[in-house]
């Protein structure tokens, strides 16, 4: 691993806080505050970006100027010479600022969130200064085209004749739309050191070329496809790939890719994408193609990272590039890291390597599968430096081996940045092999964690049944409160709610099932407080998830999940018709706790799911007006299973979510008619939505008119109970309708128990099904800042 990206790492465990952002008029809802003619800058504010996500200026990449988009026509008015500072505001409370009075340092921050697109062919025509300031080498350094949906191929062809020569870090990744000849323009950038090219369409043929031209490229990323045949790459292709330090390939085939060619490789990311069978029903095979290379390069390798989708074939082709590792392990290896689903058995190759990594590495960065880990001693063995990040998710690792073996029983590690134990059931108890998993924590387990990690950033307590005794002061929201730290958090249901409280309220019947049938609530009156001071005065603030909330004040994601949910769209297999119900530990959690959540006034992220005691969402709409950062918002299986309750709240709760972008709503009986898109339409920035719902209907005129609308939304994924007929019908007419205007569009609209939804899911682009449309926990998923 280049030396970089390790410092990079190692910065965010270095300060409690990451770089402050000076937001000015780049972000909505303030940023600059004017007195006169002097510009103050924001108050202070974390920027960690989404767990295990791209790292950028913003969590979501650089999308614009303002939390619209920073369109090219909004970017021009308010850089126009002789404007206000604000469009529309009369000279009296403007005071006569002028943009063009400030210092070219600070117009330069202001440029910076807005698209590069925008800059070059756009906001730099307005005047002479803009002219030349967004031609800044701090400006065309980095070109991020990854989230700008609204970027064609006439626009990157002039974009690299104007500054080509001047970039040197293109990132590309997930623009599907775009077609292959698109690739042919990066030749012009002669001075590329790193290039993300994932999800994009390319050819063996037309990457020989465009490599074979970029003598510098130091770092790629790059699909593998049916198809690629490495002997079609040129002398000059392979010298050029001889010299790259950092390669991230995801393979869609069987297939080693360009890994035998990159002989100096520290860094190697791989994501196997392949499917078991072929689109005509055949079985494939994990062998790889004849005449491949069986012999990458590792003995420079510092990085190895491999994530694998469901499905036996990815398994055999993973044993594969292990193959080399078992036989020689590289020496400066520090971050070894395997997140597989399911089962994934133990083999001698890979117990051998196992075996050499105790005896010759010391690691930073772990993740193993949970059978690799289950039952043997490795944990004990293995030798750590400093390590800033474990993930031991789904793995039945107790409490007390966690603190011997892995926290060295409870002494310093303050390196430890992100920490993943989802699923790990017994993770907060002593031992594990008389305990149930529904048994009450050792709350010494969780404090000698909460103490020796004290810098952690991103913590995963997920898909697990935590539940606190009764003793004060010990209760898990309270102890993780001293994570001052924390960025990003993933929590069971059961884990938040006050034991005083659940022991007051009589028992539930355990055969009941709360979420399928209740007490109907009456409609046609808001039953939610209206305001906040009269939410506040109905919530005892004195609760534990409360003050948790109240602490952790620089929080950006929050995820909390019902230990027994699970979507009714897993990745390959049919639409699950039955769900769990919840604990009965969460049967408390609702309206008041959601209502809590309202104090993270820097949430740009938050997921809900399986939540039975929600009545009215009335806190929803308290988060809609007090998180006003918020970008991301996942609903799932909320209240009562037979009745959307909190439809009135999350209408309201819409219509102040003015930089919201994706939505994702999981709901059986969902009605997506004309007052939800109403409400909709009033998310201004809003670019993907996705519904799913058994049972659940739409209104085609009330989405189309969403559609027009909202002229940002760019994924529209719909599954419902509507017929095929319907769904076909109005998928084709939104194709018709809003294609030409918006060339990143992608429209599936398909019936959710239709047994041919697996075929329609995998034409989904990989870009929105692994970041919106397929449920997960995100949260310290993988280790921060793992590719640029």
């Amino acid at each position: 691993m280049a030396a970089a990206p390790r410092s990079r790492w190692r910065r965010e465990a270095a300060s409690p806080f990451p770089r402050s952002r000076l937001k000015m008029a780049a972000r909505g809802g303030g940023g600059v505050a004017r007195r006169g003619s002097r510009v103050m800058a924001a108050p202070e504010e974390p920027s960690g970006g989404r767990a295990g996500g791209e790292p950028g200026r913003e969590a979501a990449g650089l999308s614009g100027g303002r939390c619209g988009g920073g369109t090219a026509a909004a970017t021009a008015v308010m850089f126009r010479c002789g404007e206000e500072l604000v469009s529309g505001e009369s000279e009296e409370e403007s005071n006569g600022v002028n943009l063009m009075e400030f210092s070219d340092e600070i117009l330069l921050h202001i440029l910076s969130y807005v698209p590069c697109t925008d800059l070059v062919l756009n906001v730099r025509k307005t005047c002479r200064k803009l002219a030349t300031l967004c031609l800044d080498k701090s400006l065309t350094h980095t070109v991020l085209l990854q989230k700008d949906y609204k970027v064609n191929k006439d626009k990157v062809k002039q974009l690299m004749r104007d500054i080509g020569k001047e970039i040197y870090q293109l990132n590309m990744a997930g623009c599907y739309w775009l077609p292959s000849s698109t690739i042919d323009h990066v030749i012009r950038c002669k001075n590329l050191v790193k290039l993300n090219l994932s999800g994009c369409h390319i050819t063996s043929l037309r990457l020989s070329k465009m490599l074979s031209a970029l003598q510098h490229l130091r770092s790629l990323a790059i699909d593998v496809n049916p198809g690629f045949d490495a002997s079609q790459l040129s002398s000059e292709c392979k010298a050029t790939l001889s010299r790259v330090s950092e390669l991230k390939q995801t393979l869609y085939t069987p297939s080693y890719g360009v890994v035998p060619c990159c002989t100096s490789l520290e860094k190697l990311l791989l994501y196997f994408e392949i499917l078991d069978r072929s689109r005509e029903g055949f079985m494939l095979s994990g062998q790889l193609m004849v005449g491949e290379s069986n012999v990458p390069h590792y003995q420079n390798l510092r990085v190895f990272y491999a994530r694998l989708a469901p499905g036996y074939v990815n398994q055999e082709v993973v044993r594969l590039y292990l193959a080399v590792l078992s036989d020689r392990t590289p020496e400066n290896l520090h971050a070894f890291l395997i997140s597989a689903p399911g089962s994934f058995a133990e083999t001698g190759a890979t117990k051998n390597l196992l075996d050499s990594m105790a005896r010759n590495v010391r690691l930073d960065a772990l993740q193993l599968p949970k059978a690799w880990i289950n039952g043997s001693g490795l944990l004990q063995h293995l030798k750590f430096n400093n390590p800033f990040y474990f993930s031991f998710s789904r793995c039945t690792l107790s409490g007390g081996h966690l603190i011997q073996r892995v926290i060295n029983g409870g002494k310093d590690l303050k390196s430890l940045t992100s920490l993943n134990l989802s699923g790990c059931v017994h993770c907060l108890a002593p031992e594990s092999l008389f305990r149930k998993a529904e048994d009450d924590i050792d709350s010494s387990i969780l404090e000698s964690l909460v103490v020796s990690c004290c810098n952690l950033r991103h913590l995963n307590l997920s898909a697990a049944h935590h539940h606190s005794s009764e003793s004060i002061g010990n209760h898990l929201c309270q102890l993780l409160s001293r994570l001052k730290h924390l960025l990003s958090l993933a929590l069971p249901v059961c884990s938040i709610t006050d034991v005083a409280a659940n022991v007051e309220k009589p028992p539930t019947q355990p055969n009941a099932a709360p979420q399928t049938f209740g007490k109907k609530v009456r409609v046609g009156i808001q039953t939610y407080p209206r305001n906040l001071t009269d939410q506040a005065n109905q919530k005892i603030e004195s609760s534990v998830f409360w003050t948790l909330m109240g602490s952790l004040r620089f929080l950006e994601t929050l995820e909390i999940i019902g230990s027994s949910f699970s979507s009714a769209m897993p990745r390959n297999e049919p639409a699950i018709r039955n769900s769990l119900p919840p604990c009965v530990r969460a049967q408390s959690v609702g309206d008041s706790e959601v209502a809590a959540i309202s104090q993270l006034t820097y949430l740009q992220s938050l997921t809900l799911a399986q939540l039975p005691n929600i009545i009215t969402g009335s806190g929803l709409v308290s988060i809609g007006l007090q998180c006003q950062h918020l970008r991301t918002l996942s609903l799932a299986n909320l209240g009562m299973m037979g009745k959307v309750v909190y439809m009135s709240a999350l209408l309201d709760m819409l219509k102040h979510c003015k930089c919201l972008r994706d939505l994702r709503l999981e709901q059986p009986y969902f009605s997506a008619g004309a007052q939800f898109f109403q409400a909709l339409s009033h998310c201004s920035s809003l670019q993907r939505l996705c519904i799913v719902s058994r049972s659940g209907t739409l209104q085609s005129d009330a989405v189309m008119s969403f559609m027009a609308s909202c002229l940002e939304v760019v994924m529209c994924h719909m599954f419902m109970g509507e017929s095929l007929t319907v769904c076909r019908n109005l998928q084709q007419s939104i194709v018709r309708s809003f294609q030409a205007d918006r060339p990143a569009l992608n429209v599936v609209i398909f019936p959710l128990l239709h047994e041919d939804l697996t075929e329609v899911i995998r034409d989904v682009p990989m870009r929105h099904l692994d970041e919106i449309t397929l449920f997960k926990s995100r949260v310290a998923e993988e280790p921060p800042n793992l590719w640029w």
